[in-house]
């Protein structure tokens, strides 16, 4: 099966597909040379119109900074970032294609399940991402900050770590903390872990596979 990932960046979210069974093609307008599987370089929203029905699965996480806490502080005042969400949601259903749309908390996606780094043993990321899909998605567990703190300082006791910006952390801390270890610090702050998008993706297709068996 093909699966397609929209606007992937280097490949959080496809690494955790490919952990499906997929064989991956991602889009970009940034030529993302730690990309590691099928990569176009393109405006996704343009590859989107010209059709999409053809891949078994679709994965979207458009621009996240219209609606991300962190891009609307006073260094940004008045900065206009482009909201992708609605026209991506638009191909996306048309394309009649299982899919994913997954973004920060705040964005306008449509009943969307959450996730958080702390629902998974070995991640060390506080990272609540949101994911809107034509599929039934289900998370049945909860956050778990309890008795965790993200690292403030690099003296500082805080086993946890917020991968965003100027947050402390080296490049192969932040990777361990999200399950990745091959992007640059800078594609890092961009990305999620893996394990969100496998996470999410075998629930589609189990139960695709359950429904065509029974």
């Amino acid at each position: 099966m093909i699966a397609l990932d929209l606007f992937c960046g280097a490949g959080g979210a496809s690494r955790g597909i490919a952990n499906c069974g997929f064989e991956v093609e991602g889009v970009d307008h940034i030529n993302q040379n730690h990309y590691f599987h099928n990569f176009y370089y393109e405006d996704a929203v343009k590859f989107m119109q010209m059709g999409l029905d053809h891949y078994d699965f679709i994965w979207a996480s458009p621009p996240c900074q219209a609606y991300s806490w962190s891009s609307k502080g006073r260094r940004n005042a008045g900065t206009e970032y482009q909201d992708l969400v609605e026209v991506t949601r638009h191909h996306l259903q048309k394309s009649g294609v299982p899919y994913i749309i997954e973004n920060v908390v705040g964005a306008p996606l449509l009943d969307p399940v959450r996730l958080c780094g702390t629902m998974f043993p070995g991640l060390k990321v506080f990272r609540h991402r949101l994911f809107e899909s034509n599929m039934n998605l289900k998370v049945d567990m909860e956050c778990a900050h309890e008795g965790h703190e993200a690292k403030k300082r690099r003296s500082d006791s805080g086993d946890f770590f917020t991968v965003a910006g100027h947050w402390v952390g080296t490049t192969t801390e932040w990777g361990d903390a999200m399950g990745i270890d091959w992007m640059k610090k800078d594609e890092l702050a961009q990305a999620i872990p893996p394990v969100y998008s496998e996470y999410l993706v075998r629930q589609i297709f189990d139960e695709t596979n359950d429904n065509s068996t029974s």
